[in-house]
């Protein structure tokens, strides 16, 4: 039986730091551009997350801060079915419903309810400021999930925006270092030729 030598693993080096004769000032660099890339993307895209998950936050809270739950109750039954074609449809159907503020001023409005509740059903509507009906705000975990997944999505664009915006960097640097060599062996290329006997 033939015995497989055991593979060794040495240790790596970073040889774009270390002195080396082979090693340029662009190689240097380049490492650098490399290095600072990947922090910047990880600081950038968890910055970026944090930072846009809780403006989501926010812009919920003020929200919900402009709007109120008010009881109303039904002007007439709402119709029985939702209607057809309308696009999106939650199952629901508009109605107009009434509701008296505390100072004793009467509102009217159009709101989603039940599909054939009758005149009279109390029901409850957000509305605004100016005492118009509006959308349900989104609250409670729905908030947090909802500010959570902005995060989540906004993080690694912005990762990615900072890693192209290494790779063209550092694209452009490695151009650059070609342009050089090309200089560099149109210079040396022919002694190189000369030295060689003309076989090289």
């Amino acid at each position: 039986m033939t015995r497989t030598p055991a593979t060794t693993v040495g240790r790596v080096r970073l040889w774009r730091w270390r002195r080396n004769p082979l090693r340029r000032h662009s190689d240097v660099v380049e490492a650098w551009i490399v290095l600072a890339t990947w922090v910047l993307v990880l600081v950038c895209g968890v910055l970026a997350g944090l930072l846009s998950a809780r403006a989501s936050a926010t812009s919920y809270a003020d929200r919900l801060a402009r709007v109120h739950p008010v009881t109303a109750v039904l002007t007439g039954p709402a119709a029985p079915t939702p209607a057809a074609g309308t696009g999106y449809d939650d199952g629901r159907v508009w109605a107009t419903v009434r509701w008296t503020d505390p100072d004793g001023t009467v509102h009217t409005d159009r709101a989603k309810v039940v599909p054939g509740a009758p005149a009279g059903s109390s029901v409850t509507v957000w509305a605004n400021r100016a005492d118009h009906v509006v959308p349900p705000p989104v609250t409670g975990a729905s908030a947090d999930l909802q500010a959570a997944l902005t995060g989540v999505l906004v993080g690694p664009t912005a990762g990615a925006a900072v890693w192209c915006a290494g790779w063209l960097v550092r694209g452009r640097l490695i151009r650059r270092r070609m342009a050089e060599w090309d200089e560099e062996w149109k210079q040396i290329g022919p002694r190189w030729g000369n030295l060689s006997g003309g076989r090289g």
